[in-house]
Formats: C-alpha cells, structure tokens, sequence
C-alpha cells in the first residue's frame, strides 16, 4: 500500500495540495492513518509528502521531513496560499 500512496502524491502539481481524505478515497480504503504511516516512512525526497495536509487545511505536525515549519516553508515556495495557519484549500486543493 505505502507504494501506492506514493505514487498518488507523486501526482499531486506544484501549487496545490491534496487531504489525507482525497488520497484514502482515491486508494479506496478509510485507513487514513495507513496514507500517515506510508508518508512518515518515506525516505524518497522525490515524494512531495509536503503536498498533503488535514482536512481542514492544517499541516502535519510530524511532517517527516522538519516538521510543520519546513511543510509550510515548502508550500509557501510553490505558490500555496494560505489563511492564517492552514492552507487555503479553496484555492489550493487538487481535483484529479
């Protein structure tokens, strides 16, 4: 499964965002917390894992890579906008 999670985020373009919620529907499964233990495990940096926050536009605070400061700094560099401290998922948020 982790396999098949990376290979939807690798999907995800720079500038937008997908939810947790998105990448379980599109793997057609209700484990969330499964597509959180493949991102945290991952160790490919070719996997933009940045690109997936809560439903409610809030950053993963175990974002493996830094935490939430480094996600936000990541996606603040490729154009996504937010309110406050969640991503503005009007604006951002990736329909495949």
């Amino acid at each position: 499964m982790f396999a098949e999670v990376y290979q939807i985020v690798q999907r995800i373009p720079i500038g937008k965002v997908a939810t947790y919620g998105q990448i379980v529907r599109i793997l057609g499964t209700r484990d969330s917390r499964r597509v959180g233990h493949a991102l945290h495990a991952n160790k490919d940096r070719k996997v933009p894992c940045h690109r997936v926050v809560f439903a409610d536009g809030s950053l993963a605070p175990g974002y493996a890579f830094g935490g939430a400061k480094i996600q936000r700094l990541k996606l603040e560099s490729e154009g996504v906008k937010f309110k406050g401290n969640k991503v503005n998922l009007e604006r951002c948020r990736w329909s495949r």
